[in-house]
């Protein structure tokens, strides 16, 4: 295990999620949690090196999202994960009382993934698939070419790419009005737009007929062997729902990703979020692969 360095380490964390994709929730969309403000602390994040000094895996803890992010390469996770889950738990008490802290942190893993599943549960990890009206489980959806029909706008809406770094406090503002939530910052936004599978024209907003930001869809496209895109995050005000904004919105953000060379494009929700999962499902997004969604609450020092 070694120390994290931002700007340093951010490629190799990358390109080992990009060497095994089908073990990974997030690809493409993977520099967008990269530039977090949770890795502004190096505390927040543990890497292992292999006894070559390659990067056999990694760990963070995503406050934004509550969500512990792992990766691995396969022939490490075996031994790597286990003390992942064990270095996550120390780091969650350390800092619980912090503005890193939470009581409860999440994993998110295939619903395929047998053994990663096992583990989690060896520490101490409950899916959250089932306990009643709380329960909780997600679903990574896919979309094929061809493109989508693109939605009628209502007169004065226009769809346009983000205006830069100059429209990024703006952006700020909608994405916290749109999730309740003050998690975005500027300085994360504008990290964003620097990352590695941004892509400026499938970087998209919504503007309503007075000039205001209306609703925001962000695209990423990873190219490989087979060119992935992947939608995070997106969202809609909420004075502008319920009038076709969203799916005009999505469909202009599938045919940016599309025309910039991605064979599918993919986007996770929760699946009980069903005003979210009606929208991707309307334009043709099916499941590809489930998600379980795994808890454990944090243990305090003397607990």
């Amino acid at each position: 295990m070694r120390p994290y360095t931002r700007g340093r380490d951010d490629a190799a964390m990358l390109a080992l999620v990009l060497g095994d994709p089908a073990a990974n929730l997030h690809t493409a969309d993977l520099p967008y949690r990269l530039c977090s403000w949770a890795l502004d602390d190096p505390a927040n994040v543990a890497l292992w090196d292999d006894a070559r000094g390659r990067l056999a895996g990694w760990a963070t803890l995503q406050t934004p999202f509550w969500t512990i992010d792992l990766a691995f390469r396969r022939d490490s996770e075996a031994d790597l994960l286990p003390r992942a889950l064990e270095w996550a738990d120390r780091r969650a008490a350390a800092a619980r009382a912090t503005s890193y802290g939470h009581p409860a942190w999440y994993v998110n893993a295939f619903a395929d993934q047998g053994d990663r599943l096992r583990r989690l549960e060896a520490a101490g990890y409950a899916c959250q698939a089932d306990v009643g009206e709380d329960s909780w489980s997600r679903v990574l959806l896919e979309r094929h070419a061809p493109p989508p029909d693109r939605g009628v706008l209502p007169d004065g809406f226009v769809i346009r790419p983000l205006a830069g770094e100059r429209e990024v406090d703006a952006y700020v503002e909608l994405h916290r009005e749109t999730f309740e939530s003050r998690n975005m910052t500027p300085a994360w936004r504008r990290r964003t737009l620097l990352a590695p599978h941004h892509r400026p024209e499938a970087d998209l907003v919504l503007v309503a007929p007075d000039g205001r930001l209306a609703g925001f869809c962000i695209g990423w496209l990873a190219e490989g062997s087979v060119p992935v895109g992947q939608i995070e995050p997106m969202g809609i005000a909420c004075p502008y729902r319920d009038r076709g904004l969203g799916a005009a919105l999505l469909a202009e953000g599938v045919h940016a990703l599309l025309a910039a060379g991605a064979r599918h494009v993919t986007v996770e929700t929760d699946t009980f979020r069903t005003p979210a999962l009606g929208l991707y499902e309307s334009l043709r997004f099916a499941p590809a692969r489930g998600v379980l969604v795994y808890r454990k609450d944090v243990d305090l020092p003397g607990d």
